[in-house]
């Protein structure tokens, strides 16, 4: 288990952030990486994709990768600096899986929010995921990668089916997964008392968005993101469970 608690100001915006990472109760290893970068307005999940090998050096390339970029001179270019980064991990991963005298796969998932002056903005490729929440109410800003997301759309299946379908470990999109890559992108302006959640799918796979929405309405980032990742493993943690709070002040 690991966690971090940090704060920063800028001359927009001033924000708190909170991260904890648990390995969970079923598996030996923990494939689930994080980075929280106030000073430079930046919060990473990334999964490594169970049931493959090396999911944990995937989500750490991920996360060692942006570890070293740098606060950009516009958010265009913080954005493009990123997305580069990712799709040179893409590059090594593919790689890494194709060593081997049998193809495998070597990916993770990723979710990055960036706080950049007013703005939030958000990158992801998977089913990691960036909540937000305004005035009590949640909102889910980031659409999973995943086969259960298509049974959605294409009205198949209900999103509560989603959750207990037998595909619904099925990732479409993923750092590693295929030799062509792309993030989506997304941004949105902030508001002060805004509350961002970044998390693997080791935490919604036990906990409901309405959960969220009544636990994460007041207190602290760390405390409320320690009961998240307590509740999940109350409740089995049949996978390794990440999650990153962070308030705009």
């Amino acid at each position: 288990m690991s966690d971090t608690t940090e704060k920063n100001d800028t001359k927009s915006f001033s924000w708190t952030s909170h991260g904890r990472t648990d390995v969970g109760k079923v598996r030996k290893l923990n494939e689930d990486s994080m980075l929280v970068r106030p000073d430079v307005g930046m919060w990473v999940v990334a999964d490594g994709m169970g049931g493959h090998e090396a999911g944990d050096v995937a989500s750490q390339m991920v996360v060692n990768t942006l570890k070293e970029i740098q606060l950009g001179q516009s958010l265009e270019k913080y954005i493009n600096d990123i997305e580069d980064a990712l799709v040179g991990v893409n590059k090594k991963l593919t790689e890494i899986a194709n060593q081997g005298e049998k193809p495998t796969t070597c990916g993770s998932t990723v979710v990055v929010m960036l706080a950049y002056e007013k703005y939030c903005a958000f990158l992801w490729a998977g089913d990691s995921r960036l909540y937000r929440i305004r005035d009590s109410k949640i909102i889910q800003l980031t659409i999973d990668h995943s086969q259960v997301q298509l049974y959605v759309e294409q009205g198949l299946i209900s999103r509560d089916e989603a959750e207990s379908h037998p595909h619904s470990n099925m990732i479409t999109r993923a750092v590693g997964a295929t030799e062509e890559f792309v993030l989506d992108v997304d941004m949105q302006e902030m508001k002060k008392g805004d509350r961002y959640l970044l998390c693997s799918d080791g935490l919604t796979k036990h906990i409901p968005d309405i959960d969220f929405e009544k636990m994460l309405a007041k207190g602290d980032v760390e405390k409320k993101c320690n009961e998240l990742i307590d509740l999940t493993l109350a409740r089995g943690a049949k996978d390794n469970v990440t999650a990153i709070l962070v308030d705009i002040e």
